[in-house]
Formats: C-alpha cells, sequence, structure tokens
C-alpha cells in the first residue's frame, strides 16, 4: 500500500510539472481573466519542497529560485546578520535550531562557526534568545556585540573570524520591562557602544571596555535600527512617536502607542535624532513611514525602510528632513505587503532594497538624495529576505526562511522546526538582465494583472459559490471559519488509504477523530494543503491578516515583547484584519474566541465542572454555571465578539466552547463572517491527548449538525482549519495539514490534490463576501473555486459519537461521572496506565509539562518547546511504549535530540 502511494505522488509530481510550464505561459498570455490567472493556478498538484522550472515550491503560494549562489543554512532562522569590517566573514543571528548565531566565512563559502547552548555548538553559551537587529562588528574588528534579552553578549573576534570568550553585558529590566536591546552601533574609535533598548523606549551609550552605562536618552517607541553620522546619531522607532493627548492607543509592551482604533495599527512612525557633541540636548525627530526598522547611511543621506507603509525614506542629514519617499510597490494590484527590511547602496549608485514578503531585491538608480530615484526591477531572492550587504563588488543577502521547513531530518517525517534560513551572494546584473529578472519574480509571487477585480454593476451576475469578480452575488451568505491547533496531515489522516497519507504517522486517526473522517468522505480530502506558520504566533496572523507581519517575523528570537501579537500594536497591518474588511464590505461579524488576549474564569472553573456544565447545558438548554469573560484589545474585534466564549486554554473543553456557540446560534442566528478558536487539538491539558483530540473533533461535529440542520445550511459553508500545524511529522511537509470545506455548495465525496493554503482559503472567504483583500499575498492568491459546485447537496451532517473516551487520564474523575464510549471501541481506548519501568520517565515529563503554561487564564500557546511537545504528546497517546518516529527509545524531557531550553516566554 505505501509503495502504491509513493508511485502515485511520483507519477503526479511528474504530470503537474509539465502542466505547470504550460499554466505559467498561460498566466502570462490571458491577462485580464481575473482571479483565475493568479497564482496558484501555477502549482497545479506540486507539493512542498518540490523543483519545477519556476523554482522550489514552498508553503505559502510563491517559488523560489534565487540569482547566484546559495548557501543553506540548516540551523534555524535568519533574525539579523552584519558583514565583518574586511568583508571576510557574516555574523547572522539564528533561532529555531537550538542556537543563537552563526559564522559564515564568505570567502569558502561556508558555516565556519556555531554558537549556542545546544550540543552542536562549536561554542556554548547560556541561552539562544537573540534579539531583531545585529549582531555588529567593532570598526576594528576584533569584538563583536549580540543582542540578548536583558543585555549584550560580547565575543572576541579570533583572527581566522570565529568568535572567542563570550562575556556579558548588562542593561537591566526595569520593572515589567526588559532590555530587549536590538541594534549596537561604535563610536569611531570604538571605544562607545551606542544601543537601541527596544523594550524600554530608549538608546544608551555603553563603555565598550567595563560595559557600564554612562548615558541614556529617550526615544520613540521600540527603538530598532541605528545609524551614526558625524556627531549624529539615528533611530528608527518601530512604534512612532510616544502617545499625546487626545491620541487614540493600543498597548505594546506595556507602552501605549499611537494605534487606529479599527485595526489597531500604529499610525505613526519616526526617527529620533541624538546629537552627541551636546548629549544633553534635546533629542530631535522626524516623521518617517510607519513601522521604520532598517536604516542605511551613505555620506549625508540617510534611508529608512518603512516596512508597514512599503517605502524608503531619504533623508538629508544636513537639514534633517525627508526629501524624498521611495514606493516599494512594484504590483499596481496591491499597495501593501511587500515588507522593505534592508537597504544597501552599490558603488555604481544602485539602490538595493530587500522586499521581505515578496523574496526579492527592487533595484534603483540613485544619485543623490533630492533627485529622484528610478527604478529598474527586481532579482529573486530565498524565502524571506531579512538583510543585505555590499561587500566590494559582490552583493550577500540573507534571508530569514531560506528554503523553507526543509531541514534535512533523521526523522520519520518533517515538522514545521525543522527550518532552514541561508545566505546569496551575487555580482550585480545589468539593468538589462534586472529587467529580465523582474517578469520572473513576478512568476514566482504570482503577480498577475487584474487579480483583484472589481465588479462595476453589481448585482446584475447569476450568484455562484465563489464570485470571480469582488461584490458579484454568492449563493453563501454565512462563512463559519473555525479555527484548531497545530496538527499535521498525516496525524489526522495518514490512515486514509485515499490520500497522500502514512499510517504510520497517524496519531489521531479515524478512532480519535470519527467526526473529521466522516466530514471528509461525505465532503472531500484535501491532502496538498499547507499552513504556512512556524507556529500559532505566526499562524494566527495568517487568518487574521493574510500575512505575518514583519514585526512578527523578526521577533521570533526572543518573543519577549511579544508573541501572540492580539495585545501589539506594533503585529497589526495598516491594512486591517480580515473582520475589517467585512465590516468595511457591510457585512456582519461574529467572533468566538479568534484573536482574544485576555480570559478570566470562577475558580471552580476546572476542566472537570466545565465538562459537566456542557453536558448540563446540552441536556436542559440551561445557560453556564461557570461565566467565563473573553475579550480583546482591540475594539474592533471587541465590539463584534460574544465575551462567553473562552480564549485558548486547555484546561477549558471544545465541547463547552460549543455549547457557548450554540446558546447564541440559537438566539441571534449567523453573522456573514464568524469565527471560531476550537483548541483542545493543541493538546497539554488535563486529559489524555487523544482524549482532548477527540474532545475538539466531537466539538466540531456538533457544530457542523447544528448548522446543517439549520435554516441558514441553504446558504453557508463552514471552512475548518489548523492554525499551523507544528506538533507532529507529516512525511511530504510538516506545512502540510488537514483542513474540510463544509458546504451545500462545496464539491462532496472528492479527493482533491490540488495545493491550495491558508492564503487561498482566506482569498476564497473574501471573493464569497466581497472583502477586499488586504495585501498582495491574498491578492495573489487563487481562490479554491475547484473546491465548490454550482449543484448543491443540501444533505445535512450528522455528528457521530465520540470513539475515545474524552476524560481519559483525568488525575480526578468529573463529578458527573467519566464519558463513556460505546462498547465496540472500549476496547481500543489509548492506555492511560505508565508502564512501571517508564514511571520515573513519566514523572519527569509531568514535572516538565507543569512549567509550560498549558492551562488557566494565562495559558500562552506554544509556550513549550515544541521538539519536547510532541514526543510528550505521542508517548502519552502511545502509552509510553512505543519511541518517537525515527528514534529508537522513549527519552526524558531533556534528552530529546535537538531540543534545548527556550528564554522565559518563547516558543521555541
Amino acid at each position: 500500500m505505501q509503495v502504491t502511494r509513493r508511485r502515485r505522488r511520483v507519477e503526479k509530481r511528474s504530470r503537474s510539472r509539465g502542466w505547470v510550464a504550460g499554466a505559467a505561459t498561460l498566466a502570462l498570455v490571458l491577462t485580464g481573466t481575473g482571479v483565475g490567472s493568479a497564482s496558484t493556478k501555477q502549482f497545479g498538484n506540486d507539493q512542498v519542497g518540490d523543483v519545477t522550472r519556476q523554482g522550489q515550491v514552498v508553503s505559502d503560494d510563491q517559488y523560489i529560485k534565487p540569482i547566484g549562489d546559495r548557501l543553506v543554512v540548516d540551523n534555524g532562522k535568519i533574525m539579523a546578520s552584519a558583514v565583518s569590517p574586511d568583508g571576510s566573514h557574516l555574523a547572522a543571528l539564528i533561532t529555531d535550531g537550538g542556537l543563537a548565531l552563526a559564522v559564515v566565512d564568505l570567502k569558502n563559502w561556508k558555516v565556519q562557526q556555531l554558537v549556542g547552548n545546544s550540543a552542536t555548538a562549536n561554542l556554548r553559551i547560556p541561552g539562544n534568545d537573540v534579539g531583531q537587529e545585529g549582531p555588529s562588528y567593532s570598526p576594528d574588528g576584533k569584538s563583536l556585540w549580540m543582542a540578548q534579552t536583558d543585555g549584550y553578549r560580547r565575543f572576541t573576534v579570533n583572527a581566522d573570524g570565529t568568535l572567542a570568550n563570550p562575556t556579558f553585558v548588562t542593561i537591566p529590566a526595569d520593572g515589567a520591562k526588559h532590555g530587549l536591546p536590538a541594534q549596537a552601533v561604535f563610536s569611531a574609535d570604538g571605544a562607545t557602544v551606542y544601543a537601541a533598548v527596544n523594550g524600554q523606549n530608549r538608546v544608551v551609550a555603553i563603555n565598550a571596555a567595563s560595559g557600564a552605562i554612562e548615558q541614556s536618552w529617550a526615544v520613540g517607541n521600540a527603538p530598532r535600527d541605528l545609524a551614526r553620522i558625524g556627531a549624529k546619531l539615528y533611530v528608527s522607532n518601530e512604534g512612532g512617536r510616544p502617545a499625546g493627548p487626545g491620541d487614540t492607543t493600543l498597548n505594546s509592551y506595556n507602552t501605549q502607542v499611537p494605534a487606529n482604533p479599527v485595526t489597531g495599527a500604529t499610525t505613526t512612525g519616526t526617527v529620533s535624532v541624538i546629537d552627541l557633541a551636546h548629549p544633553t540636548a534635546a533629542v530631535g525627530s522626524i516623521d518617517v513611514g510607519l513601522h521604520p526598522t532598517a536604516l542605511y547611511a551613505k555620506g549625508s543621506t540617510l534611508f529608512v525602510a518603512n516596512t508597514a507603509s512599503n517605502g524608503v525614506s531619504v533623508i538629508d542629514t544636513g537639514r534633517d528632513k525627508v526629501v524624498q519617499t521611495i514606493s516599494t510597490k512594484p504590483w499596481p494590484e496591491a499597495s501593501v505587503g511587500y515588507e522593505p527590511d534592508g537597504i544597501t547602496l552599490t558603488a555604481d549608485g544602485h539602490l538595493l532594497v530587500t522586499l521581505g514578503r515578496a523574496n526579492a531585491v527592487a533595484v534603483y538608480r540613485f544619485s543623490r538624495a533630492q533627485e529622484p530615484v528610478s527604478y529598474v526591477g527586481l532579482l529573486p531572492t530565498d524565502y524571506f529576505p531579512t538583510a543585505i550587504a555590499t561587500v566590494g563588488n559582490t552583493i550577500v543577502v540573507s534571508n530569514t526562511r531560506g528554503i523553507d521547513a526543509r531541514r534535512p531530518t533523521t526523522a520519520a517525517g518533517r515538522g514545521t522546526h525543522d527550518t532552514t534560513s541561508s545566505v546569496q551572494k551575487f555580482r550585480l546584473p545589468d539593468d538589462h538582465t534586472i529587467r529580465g529578472y523582474t517578469s520572473k519574480v513576478f512568476q514566482q509571487n504570482g503577480w498577475t494583472p487584474n487579480s483583484v477585480e472589481v465588479a462595476k454593476d453589481r448585482g446584475k451576475a447569476k450568484p455562484v459559490p465563489v464570485p470571480q469578480r469582488l461584490g458579484d452575488p454568492s449563493t453563501i451568505k454565512h462563512v463559519f471559519l473555525i479555527v484548531k491547533e497545530n496538527r499535521t496531515y498525516d496525524q489526522v489522516y495518514g490512515d486514509d488509504p485515499r490520500g497522500s497519507g502514512d499510517p504510520t504517522l497517524a496519531q489521531f486517526g479515524a478512532n480519535v477523530t470519527p467526526n473529521q473522517h466522516a466530514l471528509e468522505q461525505q465532503f472531500g480530502l484535501y491532502d496538498n494543503t499547507y499552513d504556512i506558520g512556524t507556529n500559532s504566533a505566526e499562524g494566527h496572523n495568517w487568518l487574521m491578516q493574510a500575512d505575518n507581519p514583519e514585526y512578527t517575523e523578526s521577533s521570533a528570537g526572543e518573543y519577549l515583547r511579544s508573541y501572540d501579537t492580539e495585545d501589539d500594536a506594533l503585529g497589526h497591518q495598516e491594512s486591517g484584519f480580515i473582520w475589517t474588511g467585512a465590516q468595511a464590505a457591510g457585512k456582519t461579524v461574529r467572533d468566538f474566541g479568534e484573536f482574544q488576549q485576555f480570559l478570566t474564569k470562577p475558580a471552580d472553573a476546572s476542566w472537570q465542572n466545565l465538562y459537566c456544565d456542557a453536558k448540563n447545558m446540552a441536556a436542559t438548554g440551561q445557560p453556564t454555571a461557570y461565566p467565563l469573560v473573553s475579550s480583546s484589545p482591540i475594539p474592533s474585534l471587541n465590539n463584534v465578539s460574544v465575551p462567553g466564549f473562552p480564549k485558548f486554554d486547555t484546561s477549558v473543553p471544545d465541547i463547552y466552547r460549543e455549547q457557548i456557540w450554540k446558546q447564541d446560534f440559537e438566539k441571534n442566528g449567523p453573522a456573514n463572517l464568524n469565527m471560531f478558536w476550537l483548541s483542545s487539538d493543541h493538546t497539554g491539558g488535563p486529559p489524555n491527548p487523544a482524549a482532548q483530540v477527540a474532545d475538539n473533533d466531537l466539538a466540531t461535529g456538533q457544530i457542523v449538525d447544528t448548522i446543517s440542520h439549520s435554516p441558514y445550511w441553504k446558504d453557508s459553508a463552514i471552512f475548518v482549519v489548523e492554525d499551523d500545524s507544528q506538533a507532529g511529522l507529516d512525511h511530504v511537509d510538516g506545512h502540510r495539514a488537514p483542513i474540510q470545506i463544509i458546504s451545500p455548495w462545496a464539491q462532496h465525496g472528492v479527493v482533491d490534490n490540488h495545493y491550495y493554503s491558508q492564503i487561498m482559503m482566506i482569498r476564497t472567504i473574501e471573493q464569497i463576501l466581497g472583502i477586499h483583500p488586504m495585501n498582495q499575498k491574498d491578492s495573489a492568491a487563487t481562490p479554491m473555486a475547484s473546491a465548490f459546485t454550482t449543484k448543491p447537496d443540501y444533505t445535512p451532517f450528522t455528528a457521530v459519537p465520540n470513539r475515545t473516551s474524552l476524560t481519559l487520564g483525568l488525575p480526578t474523575p468529573p463529578s458527573c461521572g467519566a464519558d463513556q464510549v460505546a462498547p465496540q471501541f472500549a476496547a481500543s481506548q489509548p492506555a492511560t496506565t505508565v508502564p512501571a519501568d517508564k514511571k520515573q520517565l513519566a514523572a519527569q515529563w509531568q514535572q516538565w509539562a507543569g512549567q509550560q503554561r498549558l492551562t488557566g487564564p494565562n495559558a500562552v500557546p506554544d509556550y513549550a518547546n515544541p521538539l519536547q511537545m510532541d514526543h510528550l504528546t505521542w508517548y502519552q497517546t502511545h502509552g509510553w511504549t512505543v519511541p518517537y518516529p525515527g528514534e529508537n527509545k522513549v527519552f526524558a524531557p531533556d534528552q530529546v535530540p535537538g531540543a534545548f531550553i527556550p528564554s522565559s516566554e518563547s516558543d521555541g
């Protein structure tokens, strides 16, 4: 059976590669055909990791095929990088691989040294936390400073470029505010280090020899990058200016920053100016675009990357004035979402700007600050370029995500944390050649004309499930988006032989998820769909914003300023969220837990009591006996949220959430857009992992049952998706995840092998409800129209009983009694008794789990180290008798291969 499936995948890929080339040509020829010519038509049935003529397929609707030479770094994601003064080495901050820093020998084109606290490190240091910017070489190249949570790790640089003698320079926390230092720059003589203290909204001067802080200046919100020009120090403030009287504000790391009252996004961006010759003088401020990040100085000109407003401010530092703003919006269909984040200037006057979310370098001709630049074109990079430098005649680019989560592994499958990064070098081509590469970048991003076509004669077209033009009528009026937690396709559907699955990785197959299996049998099985994020911080952003903004990308080295960005204005894009788009389109919205940040609950609202309460509500229709209150700091979301529906907390059963929703549904009916967060399948709560996934499965089935037996079924569509797929292995790719599309208008009984992604799902919802796409990512995405039909089947779905007891593994049974399953399933219950020879090991894991903030009002999704969490879930699901796939023994927490102990608040 497995051999047959592998052969089928090979044959399928061969067919789709030939089709891809033709589709790419078709997309170029058939301009003006609307959404049908957008990017994802090109993928066909290709899978993530496949290499086609367009390039390698990655999980976010893009191909990558970089110009020049590529060096893959198989040790995690690059957050930032710097080239040594002599141009011989590149030092890169890395995360998600058990390390903090990699030193790359640029001459010999190899990773020369790894620094961190894992066994793979050549140089051991405590902690793998790294800041958003840096590291920083001294002017003589003999020392290097690396930002960490509360200071800088200072190294000496050996003659061969490697690092030695790590010491720590402390920047003390200010109450709850850690330093979270970002960029550091040196004085001309190297005696002083100027540091952007991001978490405390200040810049400090540090004695490079003693480490003593000698001066401090208050600047704007979230200072990030620094540039020294003569006796002036320039500071990019990602959160803009301090709030003033009358400003609408939102929190960002215990600071209220000016923010939009609808989207919660920051509304200002500034560059602070410090006069080093007169250190007591007032700090100046220059208004620039939104989320200023990278700074680059050349002579008396300063370039500022406005990452959220998609432009570069050019400042004449003689006058400290913005003299021009360069647009970095290469595709006319979308004005946001390109995320410029790195800048350099070549000797012959080419200004180069990395566009992180476009996998490209934008090239301009530049002569002087006051003279407008001329746009030349685009050059392709790897996945999410984050830094760029000129080394002689060579351009060096660091790419945060490299070739996606394709790190070599000895495990039986891949996970989202198998992250890579890459360094890329090339000689700048002539302008004519650059223009030729521009079309390739357009193809790789799916940027085609008329991808966002708005109906000018609204209401005249015949209703179809997924209209081609925004504003045309749909047969679907009510959309339900159910967001779950962390599962891969193989974990859930690997046991279904109809799809491309690996049954050895089917951790939660039909006996645990009978409703999901019944749904995919009645409706469709989608075996080539991908989540994009590595973790929840990214995944919920991809679903709510069709993007993971650069701020969240660059914060992954610490995740201390924020993890879930609901309560951080810096993590919100200017163009808003899917619910603000729905409201702008005149649609109603109702939210059940998604993007909620706060939760209060009675002291006696234990999992057991909420379980019994859910049973009572279902039987009697009475309201809950344990009212919970969930809320969001974003006003536009809080106004449409049902406060009694709890946000993430694994000590709340999903069947309780289902009952809270059902009572609201029966009283108020649905909105046009209904968003849910059902999080029990995250696992980590009081019951056994299989029991929690079964709880999630039953709640999902019951929600679908209720909708499909209601008067609203005839014009409803239910989309079920994981926020990310990080909590397990998949034999194709760690980003491959289970989804369901459930509607009378959905295809029934199909097995769909087409490449789909979360972005395409969001674009489908937008087309149905007439929501304008939020950025260039969903603007370029092709709606999943092929998953729908114009011939509806109104057969409702009837939820099936759970086959796995929901109370398995509870230390204390609920007062209403343990959950009983049908007799035919009693013998197949996952074992909860720990074998005698594993009791000590299980106790170590229990102690570890108690420190991972998995339950309660302050629960944090993905706080636990992911490799350790995945191992614990596997061991519990398999009764502590089966090693993790690809391994030969059951490990203690600190023995898990590749795992490390992350810093506080880290997702690891």
